[in-house]
């Protein structure tokens, strides 16, 4: 299993899009992967799990990534959550 800590950059969290882009990165790989925030955690392969969260700017999550292609789903979604901004 992979772990990272990160911090949302985005100054409007995971809104609507940037859950969209998540899930949808998630689900490309085989790999379960789950974002833990406040004791809670989420699966990044739903839509109403990540949108739930209500994960807002400078808030840290940890994203945890487990399976059989896990270095390529863990490399991808954290450049992803790393590189989200707002336009």
């Amino acid at each position: 299993m992979l772990e990272k800590k990160i911090i949302i950059q985005k100054e409007t969290g995971l809104n609507a899009r940037a859950a969209s882009l998540l899930v949808k990165e998630a689900t490309r790989f085989k790999s379960e992967s789950f974002i833990m925030k406040d004791g809670n955690e989420y699966n990044c392969k739903s839509i109403m799990h990540i949108m739930s969260m209500l994960a807002g700017m400078g808030e840290e999550i940890l994203l945890k990534v487990e399976g059989s292609d896990e270095e390529k789903a863990f490399r991808a979604l954290v450049e992803l959550i790393e590189n989200l901004r707002d336009e």
